[in-house]
């Protein structure tokens, strides 16, 4: 089965299975199902065509997903480049925006860099 261009399990339920999409966590897969009058604990392959036009349209109406989450999220970061803020310049550097210590542990943000010095024996050649 695919949503929003994205497939989704169909040995899953449906409350699991709509976490697939990017922008839909646990909660806002219950309110889905919810709002739908879907049973969660249905497996998605179980789905009739009816109830998966009034999923797409619950998430047409009410929530940004996929391709148009991911554009916002990226003008939210380029207007805090743009104005120069504190996080704006983070995201420059391409550093820890949140506050998380640098002088160990921002391997994530950087990237595994290990720029550290071996243990200053150098190795003898063979002779």
């Amino acid at each position: 089965m695919r949503l929003v261009g994205v497939n989704i399990p169909d040995e899953k339920r449906v409350d699991i299975a709509l976490t697939y999409l990017y922008g839909i966590g646990k909660t806002s897969a219950i309110k889905i199902c919810d709002v739908t009058k879907i049973n969660p604990g249905k497996k998605a392959k179980e789905l009739k065509p009816e109830e998966i036009d009034k999923i797409k349209n619950e998430l047409d109406k009410t929530y940004k997903i996929e391709g148009e989450l991911r554009q916002v999220l990226k003008q939210n970061i380029g207007r805090l480049k743009e104005i120069k803020s504190y996080r704006g310049i983070r995201h420059i550097k391409r550093l820890p925006v949140r506050g998380q210590r640098t002088k160990t542990n921002s391997r994530t943000v950087r990237g595994n860099v290990r720029k550290t010095a071996g243990s200053g024996k150098r190795k003898t050649e063979l002779k």
